[in-house]
């Protein structure tokens, strides 16, 4: 079976982050077993979702691992004018959801499984299709633990998110966090008498903003990337019942998103020391009054030197010599940092298609996937 024809299937499976992603690892297992490759599904506790992991020739050798997640985002809210979970072809494009984030890749990686099948591999390929990235890299958790446990590990790994081909080396890492800002419910025609929970919260925003400047002026920078240096991001801000009630209650949710350079704990203890500044005199009045925060979720940050075996070897497979860092986050993070497989980011499409209306990913920039992946399996087939 050929990529588009994967790709098609791919597609047609609803695995918006929320939704279970049990049918799609069951034709992808299915798929692999046609060719008597046997796939490892992890399932979570729910057994809704799963990861998927395969291993295709030798495997007492290292060999490359394909990572790809198999989770993509909501379309509600959308003005699509195809029909988002059916492959579309027309003006040199596939369109629907996911094509450029990430099922293109995965439909590439899954092709060239199916032809990996065929051949007489000295290296194995390995196949890691993970859930759950789209909302904090968290279903490729159970997989990392399990890939701990293995004798062997892949030697290196590329992960397949849309960078128009090109050779990725890093990442920023985010950690995603909320504050609940507490303060004293009264009367609004007696606010003063109160704590507005709302005002703590837009003093703690307040903190953010300067946090930011300070990064932006001061902090650690690196040119690879269009904003060089590490954000501080608040996103929503909620609180309040009704007009004539002081709120007890607000919630703030911000993000750090950070450079190799800097320690996104350091920062976050930076932030927690201000807040408890404007705690402190808010007690003065309300002793309640109150900052307590929680970290949704966190993924570290990549970053593999440009001179790696990993870079040049897929540099020699894509025949681009360039390197860049892309904005996004990636599970490349965690591979490298949690088990020391070497990673880069190289994958079919453009980021700046995905997330949208009407996504896409360029019918050549597909066929050019299939085709450093045919390179890879030379490679494999010649030992690593």
């Amino acid at each position: 079976m050929k990529t588009p024809e994967i790709l098609d299937r791919l597609i047609a499976f609803d695995t918006v982050s929320r939704n279970p992603n049990m049918d799609l690892m069951d034709y992808i297992k299915g798929l692999l077993a046609e060719v008597g490759v046997t796939a490892t599904l992890i399932p979570n506790d729910a057994s809704t979702k799963a990861n998927l992991l395969a291993t295709i020739g030798p495997g007492d050798h290292g060999g490359v691992m394909l990572s790809g997640h198999t989770d993509v985002v909501p379309v509600e809210g959308q003005d699509w004018t195809k029909p988002p979970f059916e492959l579309t072809v027309t003006d040199g494009r596939y369109y629907g959801r996911g094509t450029t984030d990430m099922k293109g890749f995965v439909a590439c990686a899954l092709a060239a499984g199916l032809k990996a099948a065929k051949r007489e591999l000295k290296s194995p390929l390995h196949l890691a299709f993970s859930y759950d990235e789209e909302i904090g890299c968290q279903g490729v958790r159970s997989m990392i633990d399990l890939l701990r446990e293995a004798p062997v590990r892949p030697a290196m790994c590329i992960v397949g998110e849309p960078t128009s081909l090109s050779v990725a080396t890093g990442h920023k890492g985010k950690v995603a966090l909320k504050a609940r800002c507490t303060g004293r419910e009264g009367h609004s025609a007696l606010a003063p008498l109160a704590m507005n929970a709302l005002h703590l919260g837009c003093d703690l925003v307040g903190v953010l903003r300067d946090v930011q400047a300070e990064l932006r002026e001061h902090g650690a920078q690196d040119g690879d990337y269009d904003v060089p240096y590490t954000t501080v991001h608040a996103a929503k801000m909620a609180g309040g019942v009704a007009l004539n009630i002081v709120p007890n209650l607000c919630e703030v949710d911000f993000e750090i998103r950070n450079v190799a350079q800097d320690d996104p704990q350091a920062i976050l203890s930076d932030i927690r020391a201000r807040a408890d500044a404007i705690v402190a005199a808010a007690r003065a009045h309300a002793p309640e009054a109150a900052f307590a925060f929680e970290v949704n979720f966190s993924y570290p940050g990549l970053d593999t030197s440009r001179t790696a075996d990993v870079v040049q070897f897929v540099q020699s497979l894509t025949g681009v010599n360039a390197t860049n860092k892309v904005a996004f986050g990636t599970e490349g993070g965690l591979f490298s940092q949690d088990l020391d497989i070497p990673t880069v980011v190289c994958g079919p499409g453009s980021m700046m298609q995905g997330h949208k209306p009407d996504e896409y990913v360029e019918i050549n920039q597909i066929e050019r996937c299939d085709a450093m992946l045919d390179v890879l399996l030379d490679r494999l087939e010649a030992g690593l």
